[in-house]
């Protein structure tokens, strides 16, 4: 003060002094934000990825076997079946593979799955899996929402929201397809009532994965002079109405696409990768090569802080996903040679990276299906399948501080009710969120005058899955 004039150069100096003091400003608060984000206690796992298999796999074709319906194949069920989709007949239908016990646990498994079993030690095989619904959509939506309803988050934005991203240049929640969106769209990876930032982001096959990432102007000094003046708009419209969730969300966004301009081309760039990995996930199979590259991407992105990963069912020409309300045989060999190899190389290298202890893995679908047979066309030997069924079905999880070598709950020995140890899909999420260290009763949002969460006002952990 006793130097009332200054020079430029002090002027200057005084003031970038001052710009750095608001940028370390930024970066503190940024860190804040990000230690109020922390988990309710220690967690077991920091990332999620979820193998969905969409259609709804057949447990006594897969991992729970029913030497009855052998037994009694083409026997009528000595039970009225409850009511599903589709009229189905009350006939047995016996599995068409055979099982074999694999590993230590000695754990059966069908023959669709030499690979996986292989991996079965690592595994805990959930038998008595039951849901809400016969649908597919309502299905959909229940298992990655909690909800059978349209516009409630899903499992992977209540997972950003309560967590965020250990990335700062990648979202925390992606989506990687390869061919088929499930019944439900995009819905199924909606962010619902909560902030647009932790919707799903989807990731296609192609030479561009991400829409609209590309840049329009190659120039990086034209492209940071619009996204300047588009910031200086949207803190114009901040200022005038307040806190606006979409505008809030719609800066993030642009922000967040900034920055994976950057990190997204190194992601995808697997060439580095060595030819025994490339090998492990199949990507020198025809059969085997797009789910394969799904999982070793979703290793790569785990590996870079994501949260939540999620992998859809590669489409098959003349499959239906695992939906085989006829020829079951041959659309589950169809399907489970596209993905058995990559999801077995995918357990492996994320053990022999020291990340399958951080990382669950959960495989299932939104239901399974009727030990009765269905009739196409009035076909029975080749055409026969199976139709929904919520009642009693099987999911697996590996990883993540999940009790490896082990199975859990069962069905009736006709595979089709759960009867022992039932778990519902919201016990699964509470159990899922208690493994990335989140209590799911205090992972709330307020929205319609009541606190919202992902397991509505049921669930419980299965304290039996873990380790």
């Amino acid at each position: 003060m006793s130097n009332r004039f200054q020079t430029r150069r002090d002027m200057l100096a005084r003031c970038a002094n001052g710009f750095g003091g608001l940028a370390a400003l930024h970066l503190m608060s940024r860190e804040a934000l990000a230690a109020a984000r922390k988990p309710h206690f220690e967690p077991k796992a920091k990332s999620v990825i979820f193998l969905f298999m969409d259609g709804g796999p057949s447990q006594m074709d897969t991992f729970d076997p029913k030497p009855r319906l052998k037994q009694d194949h083409g026997m009528p069920l000595p039970f009225r079946p409850p009511a599903t989709v589709f009229n189905i007949s009350d006939k047995i239908l016996g599995s068409p593979f055979e099982f074999r016990r694999h590993g230590q646990s000695g754990a059966p498994v069908s023959d669709l799955f030499p690979h996986v079993a292989g991996c079965v030690d690592e595994l805990a095989i959930i038998r008595s899996m039951v849901a809400d619904h016969s649908e597919h959509t309502a299905a959909n939506y229940f298992i990655h929402s909690g909800s059978g309803f349209q516009g409630r988050p899903s499992m992977g934005a209540w997972l950003s929201y309560g967590l965020g991203s250990e990335s700062a240049n990648l979202p925390a929640f992606i989506v990687l397809e390869s061919g088929l969106i499930p019944p439900g769209g995009m819905d199924c990876f909606a962010s619902g009532f909560l902030p647009a930032t932790h919707q799903g982001t989807l990731f296609r096959n192609g030479e561009h994965p991400v829409a609209d990432l590309q840049p329009a102007d190659r120039d990086p000094a034209v492209q940071k002079s619009k996204l300047d003046l588009l910031g200086k708009l949207n803190k114009g419209v901040l200022e005038r109405f307040g806190k606006v969730n979409e505008v809030e969300a719609a800066i993030e966004n642009y922000e967040m696409a900034f920055r994976m301009q950057r990190a997204v081309p190194d992601l995808l760039d697997i060439s580095r990768e060595s030819v025994a990995t490339r090998r492990l996930y199949g990507l020198d199979e025809p059969d085997t090569a797009e789910f394969g590259r799904e999982c070793l991407l979703a290793r790569r992105l785990v590996e870079r802080g994501v949260r939540f990963v999620e992998l859809l069912t590669p489409a098959r020409q003349g499959i239906d996903r695992w939906d085989q309300h006829g020829n079951i045989e041959h659309g589950h060999r169809v399907n489970a040679r596209a993905t058995d190899r990559p999801v077995a190389g995918l357990l492996k290298d994320l053990k022999s990276r020291g990340l399958l202890n951080e990382t669950l893995v959960v495989w299932g679908g939104e239901f399974g299906r009727t030990p009765c047979a269905q009739f196409p066309d009035g076909g029975y030997v080749k055409q026969v399948g199976r139709d929904h069924n919520p009642f009693g079905f099987t999911m697996w999880m590996a990883g993540g501080g999940v009790k490896p070598g082990m199975i859990h709950g069962a069905t009736d020995e006709f595979g089709y009710f759960a009867v022992e140890n039932k778990v519902h899909m919201h016990d699964l999420h509470a159990t899922m969120l208690h493994l990335l260290g989140l209590d799911h009763t205090r992972l709330t949002f307020r929205y319609s005058g009541r606190d919202m969460r992902l397991t509505d006002v049921a669930g419980n952990v299965i304290k039996e899955l873990l380790a």
